[in-house]
């Protein structure tokens, strides 16, 4: 259900709500928030509640450090783990400058204006998610540990799969809460998890990520267990992916996934610093399912792209190089703009890659062109890029490098 502000005041009073989290996130996704009591609630509609964005990666230093939070009043929600008095709800937020401009680093405000943009020439994206991550035991302190809570492998069952009620509490959690998990599973890694996502709008996917993220870190804590997101927990174990369903629906109702996915292919090694941000990110690639060379195939899970057996409204391309440290809303519009680049310059798509990589030899990986192999390599490839120019602020693209 979708609030207006005064809905939202009506809301807060009606269920003796003792306090309001306003969410951001930082340029690299990393979750933020500041809390309010409803009092401050009509302020916060009205003109913004004021923070110090100086400690906030990516946006800025003391110099001009104001900035101001305006919720979204559509994305209100109940935190269901809270006492039933005194409940907490929160809501999403814009971000902006003291003279109420949009602030350049705002990446949610981003993947909204250009998920509106890219519909008002017809165009409509969906996208659906898949999360994995590392359930770790915490030491007799409480400090997390590299020691993983089971040593089941893919989709295994309890009792070797300890981690069945905690994925089943996060799914009924998120419920709640009014997102509805597609499936669930125990992954090829030890204490390695995921949970999947049915499609949605591309505003509606990310908040969902970030609100997914929160809800596993809050119950694994619950539980005496640490849930890790990083792309290469262990060596020698598989990565964690954040696997990124996109579809799009076009005005003319044509099919124009193939040009969508070309777009995406010619532009990826540009976005990769973005989708794959850390310096861990690429020790995952290449091995255990993960990605190395720019390719695409119908089901084949050793490519960068496949595209999954289904029909009508279930045909979607999957890729699979991002790791769940990627900002959700900076991977999505970056998409979006590589498929619209795909569909309004008609880009065809090269020959599928009908092979396994992991086990092709060396002659035949020479055809491929890889994905960068190091975070200097991506960065250099963004900072290079007229394409990531062209639709990042340049106060984005600075906090990358």
């Amino acid at each position: 259900m979708k609030y207006s502000q005064q809905e939202v005041i009506q809301y807060v009073q009606e269920e003796e709500a003792a306090f309001i989290h306003l969410a951001f996130c930082d340029i690299f996704g990393r979750q933020k928030n500041i809390s309010i009591v409803p009092a401050e609630l009509p302020r916060a509609f009205a003109s913004g509640i004021a923070f110090d964005a100086s400690a906030i990666a990516g946006f800025g230093d003391e110099t001009r450090s104001d900035l101001l939070l305006r919720p979204d009043p559509e994305t209100l929600m109940l935190l269901p783990w809270r006492p039933e008095h005194g409940q907490v709800v929160r809501m999403f937020c814009s971000i902006v400058t003291p003279d109420g401009q949009p602030f350049p680093c705002d990446t949610r405000a981003l993947l909204k204006r250009t998920a509106d943009q890219a519909k008002a020439k017809g165009y409509r994206f969906l996208f659906g998610a898949e999360q994995e991550f590392y359930l770790f035991k915490r030491d007799q302190e409480g400090e997390p540990t590299r020691i993983p809570y089971d040593r089941a492998g893919y989709m295994d069952m309890a009792p070797e799969d300890k981690g069945e009620n905690i994925r089943r509490e996060i799914c009924l959690t998120l419920a709640q809460m009014g997102i509805f998990p597609e499936c669930s599973h125990h992954e090829e890694g030890p204490g390695q998890n995921e949970i999947d996502f049915r499609y949605s709008d591309p505003l509606t996917a990310a908040d969902n990520v970030m609100t997914f993220q929160s809800i596993v870190k809050f119950i694994a804590q619950r539980s005496g267990l640490y849930a890790d997101f990083s792309p290469k927990p262990l060596a020698g174990a598989p990565g964690s992916g954040f696997h990124i369903n996109m579809s799009v629906q076009v005005r003319d109702g044509g099919d124009h996934l193939p040009e969508m996915v070309a777009g995406v292919l010619d532009k990826v090694g540009d976005m990769t610093a973005f989708l794959n941000p850390t310096e861990d990110s690429y020790l995952r690639f290449g091995g255990h399912k993960a990605p190395k060379y720019i390719s695409w195939s119908a089901e084949n899970r050793s490519q960068l792209v496949r595209i999954p057996a289904a029909a009508g409204e279930y045909r979607r391309a999957e890729l699979r190089s991002p790791d769940p440290m990627a900002n959700p809303y900076l991977a999505f519009a970056l998409m979006i703009r590589a498929g619209l680049h795909g569909m309004e310059d008609g880009l065809s798509l090269p020959q599928p890659a009908n092979l396994n990589f992991y086990q092709a030899d060396a002659e035949t990986l020479m055809g491929f062109e890889c994905l960068p192999q190091s975070l200097a390599a991506a960065r250099t490839a963004a900072a290079n890029s007229p394409f990531i120019r062209s639709v990042l602020p340049k106060e984005l693209i600075e906090g990358y490098r």
